[in-house]
């Protein structure tokens, strides 16, 4: 029983770690000087770090994270992904 509570306390801990990253990122993408690329990168950086918290969970990322930050940088620099809907009016 004892390592079950270990391991959901470094569960919890990644997953505690992995928000800071990226609420941390987002503020970051609305604050501060940077230019749309070096949104991008930062994106795919808090992607790779996510998967080495959470290895196998990439799918994961793209269904939760990826909309968030796509969300965020159009925000930020406008449309610059194609939308769902198809093309506006």
């Amino acid at each position: 029983m004892e390592i079950n509570q270990k391991e959901i306390r470094e569960e919890n801990r990644k997953i505690r770690y992995l928000r800071f990253l990226v609420d941390f990122s987002i503020l970051s993408i609305q604050q501060d000087e940077i230019l749309l690329q070096e949104a991008l990168e930062l994106v795919e950086d808090v992607k790779q770090a996510a998967c080495g918290l959470f290895p196998g969970k990439e799918e994961t990322f793209e269904l939760i994270y990826r909309p968030r930050f796509h969300r965020v940088i159009q925000e930020r620099f406008g449309p610059i992904f194609p939308s769902p809907d198809g093309p506006p009016p």
